[in-house]
């Protein structure tokens, strides 16, 4: 029954000398800075969303049909569409069908990868001259973002450290070690809407295309990084 009280009052001292050699930050004379970096990519992966749908088709191709044409067209484009193309969702109107004994009408909807304005404005095009015209830009991105974002939070501290460094040597002091550090935001605005210079998009299935060829030019991915350093004075 006496054996807890006795080692506490033996661990007493060496516990409170332990207490007395940590510091928190606060117990140091410190500099706290926002470092701010950013960087703006263009992007080379823009994702376009292709219908095939034989009601709209005025020629009354079948989607198999379309289909072919289609893969043909974007291999003359230089596509590689074993990679680059993919089926996203296949629908046949059996509802109505049933319901009314019309005929059934099937659709497709791809996903098309290119990496350039200026194959996505040959897409747009090429689709076109062979009835396709069912096309929008989902979104854009880049192949390397993840090295970008990383690239973009590694300047925002050297910034953040910079930013100290000066405002330390103004007082005749200089910094040490950080002893924190925080993320504040970082930012990724998406891609809003493509800038085209000879190519109007309105909807999903409006597409407007000049006699010459389309050159859709992007908004880059805008990076923004944002950190709260506290750096020990000296």
């Amino acid at each position: 029954m006496k054996t807890m009280p006795f080692l506490l009052f033996i661990l007493f001292p060496f516990l409170l000398k332990a207490q007395e050699g940590t510091k928190n930050f606060i117990d140091f004379h410190y500099i706290e800075v926002t470092g701010k970096a950013d960087m703006d990519i263009v992007p080379d992966e823009i994702y376009l969303k292709i219908l095939i749908d034989e009601k709209d088709n005025k020629a009354k191709q079948s989607v198999e049909d379309l289909e072919k044409q289609m893969v043909k067209k974007l291999q003359a484009i230089g596509i590689d569409v074993s990679k680059d193309l993919s089926i996203q969702d296949f629908a046949s109107n059996f509802k109505n069908y049933w319901l009314r004994n019309n005929k059934i009408y099937t659709s497709k909807e791809y996903q098309l990868i290119v990496h350039d304005g200026k194959t996505a404005g040959e897409v747009f095009r090429g689709l076109e001259e062979i009835g396709i015209s069912n096309i929008s830009i989902e979104k854009v991105d880049h192949s390397k973002i993840d090295e970008y974002k990383k690239e973009v939070k590694i300047n925002a501290i050297k910034a953040a450290k910079d930013k100290a460094s000066a405002m330390a040597e103004a007082i005749g002091q200089s910094i040490g070690r950080a002893v924190f550090v925080q993320e504040q935001n970082f930012g990724i605005p998406m891609q809003k809407s493509p800038m085209a210079s000879n190519i109007r998009i309105r909807g999903f299935s409006d597409v407007e295309v000049s006699d010459r060829e389309p050159d859709i030019e992007f908004e880059k991915i805008h990076l923004e990084y944002s950190v709260l350093v506290r750096f020990e004075l000296k």
